[in-house]
């Protein structure tokens, strides 16, 4: 029992490294130019902060705080970026459920923009929150040119490779080994299996191209050290916590007789400026055992690290946008569970 849940741990875990991986590379390739964009009329900021809000990771919620600060875009802008942003969970979920992890996604992203334009159009003055600011917060800026790729250093670098990108390479091949030999994973190559193994080709060429300077700062201190070993104990957690329950309670009808008390404490759960107490919901979602209505209102709230930074630009900014997002999910709860009971 300990073996299958620690496998199936380390196969999302996989996942979201290789998704997170994707993203850092992606966004030091462009150098972040794709951020300009957020500077177009309030429509726009809405849809793109919604857009980067999806983004799995907490890149894209860093981003729009950092502009939010600099008075870039509105406080609607934030809130959509917010109610759109599942955080890391949702590397999570797209290795558990894609197909309804992606139609989640689409949710949030069309709920984010109308929440934020009905932000904007509620909360008129909004320059006090943070007119003492005079800094800058340096979320994920570059300090030098990073080039993902330079065929001059890509011989240098292997013959003077560092401890890291040793590890990380020695990950990817003995992960494609146990993945085509079928010790870990499906024994068919399905579609999950060629994708886990399209992004393990991935992860193996940026490990061993780009300079040591990604691996460390982005990869190594950003993604390994910090994100990745949270994951695998919220996962490894709350697969064993549930299968542990199971054991003594019928979750799906448990549920279905309490729905209420279980979207209130989804709700408040999402308060929580951190990532992995949401994965309890998405691994009962997961399992079939809770609706999509308290998913989604989880999702609505939670916001992961994103909100953290907040704290330092407007402490009554951090509260008012998570005040928003709490009515924003409980209603969406209340609506589905209406619906359901039609």
């Amino acid at each position: 029992m300990f073996a299958e849940i620690i496998v199936h741990a380390l196969m999302i875990t996989s996942f979201v490294f290789i998704m997170m991986l994707l993203i850092e590379y992606l966004n030091v390739l462009t150098k972040g130019n794709w951020q300009d964009s957020l500077k177009n009329n309030r429509w726009g900021q809405y849809v793109l902060s919604a857009f980067l809000g999806a983004v799995p990771g907490c890149l894209g919620a860093f981003t729009v705080v950092s502009l939010y600060s600099h008075q870039v875009v509105s406080l609607g802008a934030l809130v959509a970026a917010m109610v759109a942003t599942s955080g890391d969970e949702a590397f999570v979920m797209f290795s558990m459920f894609p197909v309804k992890a992606f139609w989640l996604t689409v949710s949030l992203f069309v709920i984010g923009i109308f929440s934020g334009y009905a932000s904007d159009f509620i909360f008129k003055k909004q320059d006090t929150l943070i007119a003492h600011l005079n800094h800058e917060l340096p979320m994920h800026d570059e300090e030098e040119t990073c080039h993902c790729f330079s065929g001059g250093q890509f011989w240098p670098q292997l013959k003077n490779i560092t401890f890291q990108r040793a590890l990380l390479i020695g990950i990817f091949v003995l992960f494609l080994f146990f993945l085509i030999t079928g010790t870990i994973g499906s024994k068919e190559w399905d579609w999950k299996k060629i994708t886990f193994a399209s992004g393990a080709v991935f992860g193996l060429f940026v490990v061993l191209t780009v300079p040591d300077h990604f691996i460390e700062e982005h990869l190594w201190i950003h993604v390994v050290k910090k994100h990745v070993p949270r994951i695998f104990l919220w996962t490894f957690g709350a697969l064993l916590a549930i299968h542990f329950i199971e054991q003594f309670i019928h979750l799906e009808s448990w549920i279905r007789d309490n729905y209420f008390w279980v979207l209130l404490i989804a709700v408040l759960v999402g308060i929580i400026p951190e990532s992995g107490p949401h994965l309890v919901f998405v691994t009962l979602f997961a399992a079939g055992s809770l609706p999509f209505s308290i998913l989604i209102a989880s999702s609505i709230v939670q916001d992961g690290h994103g909100m953290l930074p907040m704290l330092a630009v407007s402490r009554k900014g951090f509260v008012l946008v998570k005040v928003i997002n709490i009515i924003v999910g409980f209603t969406a709860g209340l609506m589905g569970y209406l619906i359901m009971s039609l």
